[in-house]
């Protein structure tokens, strides 16, 4: 994006914008968030930036802070409300925040030191110890993931996220990733004693988020990609939240 596109957009001259840019004129704290808003830069992101032009960053809170309570009941009435389908609410690293009943079917089976918190999507998916035995179409899936992971950690540039990354693709391994199948989506096809499943996911996330704990939440929910899955779910009695 060029100075005149960007000082159009954010109501300032192109000449103080070439000013903040290079170091000649001190934004203020409004101005780092308006660039930053027009940049589309992320909320995390965005907290490097207030600390780079001297000021505090925004707060991040835990989960179960109370100013927080009425969205997290929100998105466990979603949760609960897709049973008995498996969804689970995820932070932007990945974690296991809150899940619905139905996703203990999936993760029967996982070793013990994976279930303990925090349990990490990416990483009990495609671990020996995990999923990944199980998972018939591992390259397609796995492939799917760590593209998901690398773009997030490319466009974020957390640290975290890059040494998940190296992980997830260490985890891989020799198994190499293959480009999707041509279906309309990618499907997750899961053994389960007899049966085979097959999921595609649907992911949603927070749209106009302030709160920094709030903005790295997505709720990802997975839906059957055939009658036998669903046959399958339908017959399994998930107990919502208490």
């Amino acid at each position: 994006m060029s100075q005149l596109e960007l000082s159009n957009l954010a109501s300032v001259s192109t000449r103080h914008l070439s000013f903040v840019e290079n170091g000649r004129s001190a934004p203020t704290r409004g101005m780092v968030a308006t660039l930053a808003d027009h940049l589309e830069v992320p909320l995390r992101a965005k907290n490097q930036l207030f600390l780079a032009a001297g000021y505090a960053p925004l707060d991040e809170r835990e989960v179960d802070d109370l100013d927080l309570a009425p969205v997290m009941d929100g998105l466990r009435r979603l949760l609960d409300a897709h049973l008995p389908w498996p969804a689970l609410l995820l932070d932007d690293h990945w974690d296991v925040v809150d899940s619905n009943a139905a996703l203990h079917a999936l993760l029967d089976g996982c070793a013990p030191e994976l279930l303990e918190p925090p349990v990490n999507a990416i990483r009990i998916t495609l671990d020996p110890r995990g999923l990944a035995p199980r998972i018939r179409n591992l390259p397609e899936w796995g492939g799917h993931l760590v593209g998901q992971l690398r773009h997030r950690a490319d466009e974020t540039q957390d640290p975290r996220l890059g040494v998940l990354l190296d992980e997830a693709e260490s985890l891989l391994g020799v198994v190499r990733p293959v480009p999707a199948s041509p279906g309309p989506v990618v499907t997750m096809e899961l053994d389960r004693d007899e049966h085979l499943l097959r999921f595609f996911s649907v992911s949603a996330r927070l749209e106009m988020a302030t709160d920094l704990t709030l903005d790295g939440l997505h709720l990802e929910t997975f839906v059957p990609a055939d009658a036998a899955t669903a046959d399958c779910f339908s017959s399994t009695a998930a107990v919502p939240h208490g």
